[in-house]
């Protein structure tokens, strides 16, 4: 039961990280349109800080619980760790660079998840249950 929560967990973090980056790389696209489908909220900084916050809530959440129930392996959660404060830290690199920037962001978060998963599905302790 608990390693099914946990997959869930790391489901959830990997969808919502990447609607996250493509929230971020697509918003130049469709900022014009915006406006007129009423939907400017999605513009502001504030929703994709609220995204990627409630991104990364989600993946401690699922790392540490993957970490402490199951495997005992710390680098997924430096992966998540990394990739959200270079995701956070976009825009120090410049306008230029913010595509790529969040894209190795993004990968770094969704890694981690995809990595906890792995670690969690071959863990000796989950076939005991």
């Amino acid at each position: 039961m608990a390693n099914k929560r946990n997959n869930l967990l790391d489901k959830m973090g990997i969808w919502a990280s990447s609607l996250c980056a493509l929230h971020c790389l697509l918003l130049p696209v469709l900022i014009t349109l915006l406006p007129f489908i009423g939907a400017s909220i999605f513009a502001g900084v504030w929703f994709e800080r609220i995204i990627l916050s409630v991104s990364l809530i989600i993946g401690f959440w699922a790392l540490l619980s993957g970490f402490y129930r199951y495997h005992r392996q710390i680098y997924p959660i430096y992966s998540l760790a990394l990739g959200g404060l270079i995701y956070w830290n976009k825009d120090i690199f410049g306008h230029d660079y913010e595509p790529f920037t969040i894209a190795v962001g993004a990968m770094l978060i969704i890694a981690a998840h995809m990595v906890n998963l792995k670690l969690c599905q071959s863990c000796r302790q989950c076939d005991d249950h």
